[in-house]
């Protein structure tokens, strides 16, 4: 995987419609609980109905949409109790990765981290560094060389993707991660499976108690505005 990867774009055959719904829920633009209606969509999208379809009917599947009683496809609305288990799953799948990587990792591999890392600390706070961030963390899947793995991943991270913008928007998020990186790869090239696994781990519930805070800070709000 070269830097300029994206592990969710899709290749040259991907679906347009389907990939611009997909990045919109990710900024969250398109909300948890939002309608999906055809017409409007087509209209804004410049594309016919046929395609939207098709794109609603793959984020269905994907299970970044439902439907809902009288109101038709709407962007699926996670719980509370739903959010943790999916950080759940997160450590252990990414906390595994780490493992595999400190054994399967090429010395190329990990220069690549290294190199992704110095990327996201030079981006700052912004879109920009959450691209890198998601790169950073498929070439690390990449280099446990677990095809399995990989697959169970990818579901999870379109599944996350439901939460809207990442964290690395706010605050100091950023710098961090960085640091929290710094030390899983650390662990990497130390060939240390157990602490690879550790750190990695914390660095995932770091982000997930971020997570937990913005839940219940727009709680909060929508309770206020009630």
């Amino acid at each position: 995987m070269t830097i300029q990867d994206d592990p969710l774009q899709p290749g040259p055959q991907g679906n347009s419609a389907y990939q611009q719904l997909l990045d919109e829920i990710r900024d969250g633009t398109l909300q948890p609980g939002e309608r999906l209606r055809e017409i409007e969509l087509s209209e804004r999208l410049g594309v016919s109905r046929t395609p939207v379809r098709e794109a609603i009917r793959q984020l269905e599947s994907d299970g970044l949409v439902t439907h809902v009683p009288r109101q038709g496809a709407t962007v699926r609305s996670l719980d509370y109790a739903e959010v943790m288990e999916l950080y759940e799953m997160r450590a252990v799948l990414e906390g595994t990765a780490a493992r595999l990587a400190a054994r399967a990792a090429s010395d190329v591999e990990l220069d690549e981290l290294g190199v992704l890392n110095d990327r996201l600390a030079e981006a700052g706070t912004g879109s920009e560094a959450a691209r890198i961030n998601r790169i950073f963390h498929a070439t690390l899947l990449d280099a446990a060389k677990n095809r399995f793995l990989s697959k169970s991943m990818l579901s999870l991270q379109k599944a996350l993707l439901i939460l809207g913008p990442s964290q690395l928007l706010e605050g100091d998020r950023a710098e961090t991660a960085v640091a929290e990186h710094k030390r899983v790869m650390a662990a990497l090239k130390a060939r240390d499976g157990a602490a690879a696994e550790k750190e990695m781990r914390a660095h995932i519930q770091a982000a997930q108690r971020m997570r937990i805070r913005a839940l219940q800070e727009r709680d909060r709000t929508t309770d206020e505005n009630h």
